[in-house]
């Protein structure tokens, strides 16, 4: 069924689309199955992310139309489709009126990754209007905090050297402790691994104190601040403020020096908004593990490391991994370097 009359309009300009304010932009990269015509296929799968379906709806009215998702620039050679999603479409909490990414996601990059006419469709990019972002709760937190902490400017208070304690799953309690103490003899950051947390064999009530121990220790023999990452991710809500709320406790007067490592892909967007809210004081570092699985550049659906990354700012996250351009063990391209300087300038 041919919805391109509904729900295209290619009229449409982007930068005026931008002025007026009222709807989210998303940039994908898609490829219609063989036999299928690009604009007809553009058109399902915006009627697809909000107002339609592949059949006619019986109980569409005026206002439901009013709504729908418009694709406003095609470019088959290119599989560049964008699409203008109005803001009466995202779903808004009862408690706040705040927006919410798992509604954004539900609808950008729902169904539509699973249709029979869609061969891939990959968001590269999107843009909130103002509006928008002043609806999600974005960072408590930015480098400014950690470089305040650590005694230096806070602009241009140059660069933190950190690490993770290696092997990936952790060490006991003691040598962990150990590990880190000799570390921040000479760096300023250390942050648990993504598996580390309340492991059988290094507990988080044994642990947290012998690495407070260690860093009082550190900062009485450099004379200077050192701060501590530490992982708090769990399926459960309250298992995640229980563990916050003891890693607090331990470092009672030293409190500002921790951070906060969330899960956040495959926790997702839940856990990020409950340690955001909960722990506005402490700087919020979202791990990306498990990303690659639909960011990475071999995949033609979900969406980019970058567009992860926005994502990620908009929830509160105060930081997260910019990846290596290519290099090191991680796959990545050169325009990851965009994750890192969206968050300090204005274009890159």
């Amino acid at each position: 069924m041919d919805q391109s009359n509904r729900y295209a309009d290619l009229s449409l300009k982007e930068s005026d689309l931008i002025t007026q304010g009222r709807h989210i932009l998303v940039a994908y990269k898609m490829k219609p199955k063989t036999g299928h015509g690009y604009l007809e296929a553009a058109a399902h799968f915006a009627a697809e992310s909000s107002t339609g379906t592949n059949v006619e709806v019986s109980t569409t009215d005026e206002f439901t139309k009013g709504v729908d998702a418009l694709v406003y620039l095609i470019d088959e050679a290119t599989e560049e489709m964008r699409i203008a999603y109005p803001l009466e479409l995202f779903d808004r909490n009862i408690l706040d009126g705040r927006m919410m990414i798992v509604s954004f996601l539900t609808l950008v990059i729902g169904n539509n990754q699973g249709m029979g006419d869609i061969e891939h469709a990959k968001i590269y990019d999107f843009f909130m209007p103002p509006r928008a972002i002043q609806l999600f709760d974005g960072p408590a937190k930015d480098i400014s905090d950690l470089w305040r902490v650590l005694g230096r400017p806070v602009k241009d208070g140059g660069y933190i050297a950190g690490t993770i304690i290696k092997p990936k799953l952790g060490l006991r309690p003691e040598p962990f402790a150990q590990a880190a103490y000799q570390f921040w003899l000479g760096g300023d950051f250390i942050k648990n691994d993504e598996p580390q947390g309340n492991q059988t064999f290094a507990p988080m009530n044994k642990v947290m104190p012998l690495v407070y121990d260690a860093m009082k220790r550190a900062m009485d023999e450099t004379g200077e601040a050192k701060i501590f990452s530490a992982n708090i991710t769990a399926d459960d809500h309250y298992e995640m403020l229980a563990r916050g709320e003891y890693i607090l406790r331990t470092f009672g007067p030293d409190a500002d020096k921790v951070a906060f490592l969330v899960d956040g892909y495959v926790g997702g967007p839940g856990m990020i908004t409950t340690a955001r809210r909960t722990f506005p004081n402490q700087y919020l570092h979202y791990h990306r593990a498990g990303h690659g699985a639909v960011t990475s550049p071999s995949a033609k659906r979900g969406y980019d490391a970058y567009v992860l990354a926005k994502m990620s700012r908009l929830q509160g996250a105060s930081g997260i991994h910019v990846g290596t351009m290519g290099y090191g063990k991680m796959e990545g391209s050169n325009d990851d370097r965009a994750i890192a300087y969206i968050i300090e300038r204005d274009s890159y």
